[in-house]
Parts: structure tokens; C-alpha cells; sequence
């Protein structure tokens, strides 16, 4: 059976964001341009995670559900050297397994031969001196990360463990949450902890 892949793609009040994002890392992902605006039609003027499943044939399945953000109020920095994720596969055992090791954390964020990557469900930005930085190499390179890349909002940098514990401020980045801003209130550095205050809606 070949790989299977999933976009993430929000909907709301009937209106779909960014399918020309998910429309290029499918075509990244697989070769294949598909029309998404032909298969995706929101039930309901909710807010809505609408789940497109597909592998090297096409479209396999869709489905919608009510979305509410995670609370995310600490985040455990896990290091793993061999982790991979470069497509968005639905079977993710890699990602999973370090995400058990959050112990009392909501979250993690994953470090990779030192530098810092993305959290189990979000690429990440770090603001250092004024300025809106994400890792130059992310585990997943997402849609909302190209969007602000090509916004010049953020720019690419690796970012180090170190510059990560001094930054005042980072941002969460996925399809549902959009540029999602918080504060650093507190770091545990003998248990790699974070513990943050949201500055931003997630949905706006």
C-alpha cells in the first residue's frame, strides 16, 4: 500500500484559507496538481479542521470537524537527532513517540543536532532583537510558514537552543491557528521547560 498524506485545511463561515498553499505541498508531496476548490465545500459556517487525505493516486478522503485550539501553556524541548518528517504523512509514530516524553508539558518543541525545529503540531518563530525568526530547516515545512516567509513578516534562520531560551517572544504557525504569539513568562532550564502566556486569538 503506498504512503498516505493529510492536509489540514480551515474553513470558516463557509470559506476556505489558503488552498493555494496546500494545492503547491500536495504537488510538492505527490507531483500531482490537484483542483482542491472542486472537493471542498464546509457543511456548516463553524469553524472547521477540514481533513484531506490522499496518497500518489488522488484524494481518498475529507472530513470536517469543529476546531478548537490546544491549550498550550508550557512547552518541554525534546532532542532527537535522526527525527524525520519532511512530508505530511498520516502515519507519524516518530513524532508521537517524542511527544509522549512531555511529562506535565502541553507541548513539545523539538530539537535536532542542536538547533530547534517545530513543536508536534506547529512550526515555530522565535523574535530576536525585534525581529520574527524561524528555523532554516524545520522538521515539516508548513503552509502558514510559507505564507508569512513570503509576507517577509518572518525570515529563516537556524535557530539555536540558546538564542530559543532568550527570546522574549516566539509564535506558533499551522493552517488553524494561523501566527499564533506568545509570551515567554518563565524557562526551567534544568527540565528544558517554558512556561507562556498567550498574546494573540488563534483564530484570527
Amino acid at each position: 500500500m503506498s504512503e498516505q498524506y493529510f492536509e489540514t485545511i480551515k474553513c470558516d463561515d463557509y470559506e476556505v484559507f489558503n488552498l493555494d498553499y496546500h494545492k503547491r505541498r500536495i504537488v510538492n508531496t505527490i507531483g500531482l496538481n490537484i483542483a482542491l476548490e472542486e472537493y471542498i465545500y464546509p457543511p456548516s459556517k463553524d469553524l472547521l479542521k477540514c481533513k484531506l487525505i490522499y496518497d500518489e493516486s488522488g484524494i481518498i478522503n475529507i472530513e470536517y470537524t469543529p476546531y478548537k485550539m490546544r491549550v498550550i501553556d508550557t512547552l518541554k524541548l525534546i532532542y532527537d537527532d535522526n527525527i524525520s518528517y519532511k512530508y505530511k504523512l498520516i502515519l507519524r509514530d516518530n513524532i508521537d513517540k517524542l511527544y509522549m516524553k512531555r511529562e506535565d508539558c502541553d507541548d513539545i518543541v523539538i530539537v535536532k543536532n542542536g538547533l530547534i525545529t517545530d513543536t508536534s503540531i506547529a512550526n515555530i518563530a522565535v523574535m530576536i532583537d525585534d525581529i520574527w525568526y524561524t528555523p532554516k530547516t524545520p522538521l515539516l515545512y508548513g503552509t502558514s510558514r510559507a505564507r508569512y516567509l513570503d509576507a517577509k513578516v518572518i525570515s529563516e534562520k537556524d535557530i539555536t537552543v540558546d538564542e530559543f531560551n532568550k527570546a522574549s517572544k516566539i509564535a506558533l504557525m499551522n493552517a488553524m491557528i494561523d501566527f499564533y504569539e506568545i509570551t515567554i513568562t518563565s524557562i526551567d532550564l534544568n527540565n528544558a521547560v517554558l512556561v507562556l502566556r498567550s498574546l494573540s486569538s488563534p483564530n484570527r
